[in-house]
Formats: C-alpha cells, sequence, structure tokens
C-alpha cells in the first residue's frame, strides 16, 4: 500500500506562480477606475469637459457668459423634470407620467386659472394635492397589486392630461405671467446678482435632496426600499407607505417643474412636456442611478449636465433634434451596458 503525501495549502500557495507587475498593473489601475466611477460621476464629468472644451475651440462664443447660463438654465429644466424620476428609479420603479402631470402643473396655474378667474396662489394651493393625490394613488397601487409602474404611470399621466383638457373645454394655450417668465429669463438677476432664479432654486433642490438621501432616517428607508425591498420589510421599514410618498413626489415635482416651464416657454400645449420625459429619463439613468439604486440626486445632475453641453454642441454643429434623439438612445444604451454588468446592490447586502 502506497500512501501520497500531499504538500499543505501553504507549502501549495508557494509553488503557484504569482502574476508579474506588468500582468496584475492593468488589472489594480482599472479596478480603481470603477471604483471612482463608483464614488464619483468620473466619466460624466470627464464627458462633459471634453464636450465644453470641443465646442469652445469650434464654435464662436460658446465659451461666453451668457453661453453658459444658458446651458445652465436648459440643465436646470432638465434636472428639476427629473427630481421625482430620480426617486422614483431608487426604489426600482420608472415614472413614464413625467411628460403629462408638466402639461397638468402648467396649466392648473395659467390657462385653467384664467378660466375660472383664479389667482396664481389658488391655482397653485389646487395643484398640489391633487397631483399628491393622483400620484400617490399609482404607488399604492403598484406595490398592493404588483403593477407594472410603466404601465400604472402612463395611465395616471393620461388621466391627469385628460382631467386638465376637460377644464379648458379640450384647448390647450395658456399664457403663463411675466413675474412666471422672469424666473427662467436669462437677463432676470437673483438679488442683484446676474444669475437666473431658476439657478438658485435647482441648487437649492440639490442641496435639499442631497441631504434628505444622506441625513435623515427616511432617505436611508428609501434607499433600502430599492436596494432589497424584502430585508427592508424585514427591517420593519413599511415599503408600501415609501412607495406612495415617493410617487406623489413624483407626480408633484413634475408639476412643480411644469410651472416653472409655463414660465420658460411663455405659453402652454399640450406638447410642453414631451421632451422632458425622455431628457430626465435619459439623466437619471446616464448619471449613474440604476433600478434599486445605487446612486443619488447629484448624479442626475451630472447626467443633465452632460446630456445639455452635449446637445448645445451638436446643435451648434448643425445637428438635428432626430440626431439627438439617436443620441440619447445610444448614451442610455452604453450607460445601461455599463451599469448593468455591476453586481447588484441587494447582492451586495
Amino acid at each position: 500500500m502506497v500512501t501520497q503525501i500531499t504538500d499543505s495549502p501553504l507549502e501549495q500557495q508557494k509553488k503557484e506562480p504569482t502574476p508579474n507587475n506588468a500582468q496584475r498593473t492593468p488589472l489594480i489601475f482599472w479596478q480603481r477606475i470603477v471604483n471612482w466611477q463608483r464614488r464619483f460621476p468620473v466619466l460624466q464629468m470627464s464627458v462633459t469637459f471634453l464636450a465644453f472644451l470641443f465646442g469652445a475651440l469650434t464654435i464662436s462664443g460658446f465659451a461666453s457668459f451668457s453661453t453658459i447660463k444658458s446651458v445652465l438654465v436648459l440643465a436646470s429644466l432638465i434636472g428639476l423634470a427629473g427630481v421625482g424620476q430620480t426617486l422614483v428609479v431608487l426604489i426600482g420603479g420608472v415614472d413614464m407620467s413625467v411628460a403629462n402631470f408638466i402639461v397638468f402643473g402648467a396649466v392648473m396655474v395659467t390657462q385653467v386659472a384664467a378660466m375660472y378667474s383664479m389667482p396664481f396662489w389658488l391655482a397653485f394651493a389646487v395643484m398640489i394635492p391633487a397631483a399628491l393625490l393622483l400620484g400617490g394613488f399609482v404607488g399604492w397601487l403598484c406595490h398592493k397589486f404588483d403593477v407594472n409602474p410603466l404601465v400604472a404611470t402612463l395611465a395616471m399621466g393620461s388621466l391627469a392630461l385628460g382631467i386638465v383638457q376637460v377644464q379648458s373645454e379640450g384647448v390647450i394655450a395658456g399664457g403663463a405671467p411675466q413675474w412666471l417668465t422672469q424666473l427662467t429669463a436669462l437677463n432676470s438677476s437673483t438679488f442683484g446678482v446676474p444669475v437666473p432664479p431658476i439657478l438658485v432654486i435647482w441648487v437649492s433642490v440639490i442641496v435639499l435632496l442631497w441631504f434628505f438621501l444622506h441625513k435623515t432616517a427616511s432617505g436611508r428607508r428609501l434607499q433600502a426600499t430599492g436596494a432589497n425591498p424584502e430585508a427592508a420589510g424585514y427591517s420593519l421599514i413599511r415599503t408600501r407607505r415609501v412607495w406612495i410618498a415617493v410617487f406623489a413626489f413624483s407626480a408633484l415635482s413634475a408639476s412643480l417643474a411644469g410651472v416653472l416651464l409655463a414660465g420658460f416657454a411663455g405659453t402652454v400645449t399640450t406638447s410642453i412636456g414631451g421632451p422632458y420625459l425622455f431628457q430626465s429619463l435619459a439623466a437619471v439613468v446616464v448619471g449613474g442611478t440604476i433600478l434599486g439604486g445605487p446612486g443619488d440626486y447629484t448624479r442626475t445632475v451630472g447626467g443633465a449636465m452632460m446630456l445639455t453641453v452635449v446637445s448645445v454642441v451638436l446643435v451648434g454643429h448643425g445637428f438635428t433634434s432626430a440626431d439627438e434623439q439617436i443620441f440619447y438612445g445610444l448614451i442610455i444604451i452604453l450607460a445601461m451596458v455599463i451599469y448593468g454588468r455591476d453586481k447588484k446592490l441587494k447582492d451586495r447586502l
């Protein structure tokens, strides 16, 4: 009988060949890049900087102060339209009613208010609970009966649009008051500083959402619900309440964005919110916020800035809106390929 003597695990490890530095360096470098991208939107910031540099070198006046203000205002509109969308995506849903709730908010404070001789503040006060009720019902419906949010939000968006169409007798063509137009005007100022008020509003929203998501118990419950709903339930987090609150807030934030867009456009039509559904969703996805986390609103801000700068450069070089839509589609596919290969957050918790 022959007994085979095997080496101990420690001795086997010593005999195994170790990769040389040339093999390890690319791997370590790539891993660092991935880790940086997870923590900070490095890729988005790089693309934004390169696109701006290219525009400054190839388009006359692109780097002027007025153009920079224009880019920031356009980005702020996309970013504000994507506020609620970001939170919905964080909990694992998607809101396809953003465009119609933008029209809902814009029409309520302009045309409907004028038809019923209502002051702006009264129409605004009526709009808030109406948006919260409609959006909250979608959140309850999706969580209670496991309805796909895409289908439910499409239906609710159509309902919201129908409500204002009935009130306006089927004709939507409202006009914004002058003071509302000044909030988004490029030549307006804030307390004497030559900065449009909408930029101040956007910065305030960024700070408040960052504080909410990272420094409050409610924000942590929201992220836990998206990361792993089952584990969140076992942790005594009332996930249904989270869904109701998030979808209600999404409807309200889209309506508020519609009020600002009414001032930016000057007139209100049924198509005023159309471009912002796709652009806001693109900003969320490109920014790096994926279904069920990780992510936050600051990434949406980065995505909005990147898409706006690239879009302005494309327009400056003669590209059409159809070309922009192709670009948005390609960039979303690329972002999903990159972030879709990452390990799911619920598998890392």
